[in-house]
Parts: structure tokens; sequence; C-alpha cells
């Protein structure tokens, strides 16, 4: 969504949540770099992928012991606020902004050479983040255009990108788009099921692979800087958006909202909610919990009563848990990566 905005930046510190189960550790690592990282995605409890501003791409195959900077050619002004991994040595990234701005590099030798798979040729158009549910099929998102949303698919792995067609996807309201905070506004549960968060609060989702799409309210606040920052399923039925107001990163309220029903319907998360904007959240299937972050802070919830508790950390914009080793990283302003372990829950999780 344009313009972004400049988030304040947040004391780096280790936290450790003791008091509540699953237990959420921040543990500091050193990027290398001061940009702000907004893309992380996290394949393996050892292997992690990060992207931010100035065409910064990190990767990790240590656990983040060492990141080693990942040049793409031609994209040193980029900014790409999205990164998806599908495997150790296959990533896409996404940059953000009018017209060409918005484009799609691949790679697939960990990053020793890059692609470019897609170039936004609208002027009207800004892409804010993509999404694949395999290594085939992914998704990416855009703001709307002369009254219409923009979403490009692919089933072949990104090599190529199709627009669905206009009249297969509802009218958008005036101006409205995606916040470009996390690359966590769309997500996707299988390649048939799809969900889209907008500034609107408004969740447009589709049942059959992006081929049509039907558009759901949400009871999040929306308004100025206000809106749904990030969305996500743990099944086809149960999910959960996060938002709120980047310009007041600790205003609490209508900030986070479940649904048990695929996304048709949502109810606001019990008070007092989470403890302020949220710009990204992930679920985490070992622990049966979810984890949101925000600049100002971090919050879990527990999938039976949906409270949300805090979860400590300094704040971070984004964060990707790898499933089955309940490990990961947060990414931040400053070039802040913070390695995540969760633990607890219906067991503990291997660091």
């Amino acid at each position: 969504m344009r313009p972004m905005f400049a988030l304040a930046a947040t004391a780096l510190a280790v936290a450790t949540l003791t008091a509540q189960t699953p237990e959420v550790r921040w543990q500091p690592q050193t990027s290398g770099v001061t940009v702000r990282l907004r893309g992380v995605s996290a394949v393996s409890s050892t292997v992690g992928w990060v992207s931010g501003a100035n065409g910064t791409v990190l990767r990790t195959t240590d656990a983040g012991t060492t990141w080693q900077r990942l040049p793409v050619p031609g994209a040193e002004a980029l900014d790409f606020r999205d990164i998806d991994a599908t495997d150790a040595r296959t990533a896409h990234v996404l940059s953000i902004g009018p017209g060409a701005a918005s484009r799609i590099y691949q790679t697939s030798d960990a990053g020793a050479t890059w692609t470019e798979r897609f170039v936004n040729t609208d002027p009207n158009a800004f892409f804010d983040a993509m999404s694949f549910a395999d290594a085939n099929h992914g998704v990416a998102v855009s703001d709307s255009v002369d009254g219409r949303f923009v979403i490009l698919l692919t089933t072949n792995g990104g090599r190529t990108w199709t627009p669905v067609p206009a009249a297969n996807l509802p009218p958008a309201l005036p101006g409205e788009g995606a916040f470009a905070a996390s690359g966590t506004n769309v997500a996707m549960s299988g390649a048939r099921r799809l969900w889209f968060a907008t500034t609107k609060s408004r969740v447009v989702r589709s049942t059959d692979g992006g081929r049509s799409w039907t558009v759901h309210q949400t009871p999040l606040a929306t308004g100025e800087a206000t809106g749904i920052f990030s969305v996500a399923f743990r099944d086809t039925r149960h999910g959960v958006v996060v938002g709120g107001n980047y310009s007041q990163e600790r205003a609490t309220g209508a900030n986070a909202a479940f649904t048990s029903d695929g996304g048709v319907t949502w109810s606001l998360a019990p008070a007092p909610g989470v403890g302020g904007f949220r710009s990204a959240v992930t679920w985490l299937p070992s622990v049966r919990a979810w984890l949101a972050v925000g600049p100002a802070g971090a919050d879990r919830a527990d999938e039976a009563a949906g409270v949300w508790t805090p979860a400590g950390g300094a704040g971070y914009d984004a964060v990707s848990i790898h499933a089955a080793s309940g490990t990961g990283w947060a990414t931040g302003s400053g070039g802040r990566i913070a390695r995540v372990a969760v633990t607890g829950g219906r067991g503990r999780i291997r660091q």
C-alpha cells in the first residue's frame, strides 16, 4: 500500500516468556546490514531467507550464526518486502512499488543466480505480497486498480504469473489495497484455498484455486493507516487476522479476529486482544498456538481460548516459524534479526 511508513525502532534485547505456556524465546543475531528487513522465510531449523530494502536478500544455513548477503543484479534500488522459499535452494522475492518497481525474482541455486520472473507494467498497480502453498502453486496481490483487485497466480513454480480475470473478482472499495508490511497479508492452505486481507479490513477469499473470489468483512478497525496487515490459517477453516494503526504502535482495540468457517465470518478476539499494532501472525502447529508480532511487541494465543497474552521480544515487523522444529526468525528495522524458539505446549520443541 503506498505510501509505506517508517515505524519507530525499538531496543534490541533477549526476552523470555516464562509465565505462559508455550514459551517464546528471542535470540538477537547479527545480520551484517542496517536496512529494514520485512521479509522472512524459514524452511528448516537451520536454513532461513530474509529480504529488505536496497535490494537486500540474506540467507543462513547454520541457524543464523552467519548470514550471507545474496545480491540480485539490477535490483539494488528495490525494496524487497516479501520472500518465500520453497526449499533450501529455491526462493522468490517480491519488490513493492508503482509500475515496474513491483517485480518478482526467483533463484533455484541458493541465490547464486536470480531470474526476473515478473515485472509489473501497469503504472497504477502496486504489488504488496505473495504466498506459496507448495513448490508449484503461488499467488501475488496488488492494490486495486480502477475499482478491481489485481491478483496473479502461478502453477509452475513461479516461472510464469497469470492475472485472474477482473470479471472473476469482486469490486474493490475506493482506495482499497493491502499493507506491504510483512508479506503476510495473503495466505494459502493447499492449492485451492486462498485469502487476501485488505486495508479496508476485508478478506477476499477463494476456494477453487483462485479462479473465483468472494469478499467478507471483518470487525477489525479501518481508517487512515489502519486495517488488516496479516492473515494466517492453520487449516481450511480456522484462521486469524491482525492489524491496527501503524502510526499508533501501542494502541489496543479491534486489532485481531478469528474465523472458524474458512473466512466467511469473523469474531473479535477476547479482551484484551493483542497488545498493539501487529504486522504479522503465524500458526505454531507443534504447540497449537498463534504468534503475532509488531514493532512494539509480540503476543501469543492458544488454540482453545483464543486469548492473547504478551510473548516478549523487542518488537519486529515479520516472523516465520518452521513448523516441524518450532524455530525460525523475526526481522525488523535497522537490520535486526532474532532467532525465535517456541517450546512447551504439547511437548518440548527442539531448537
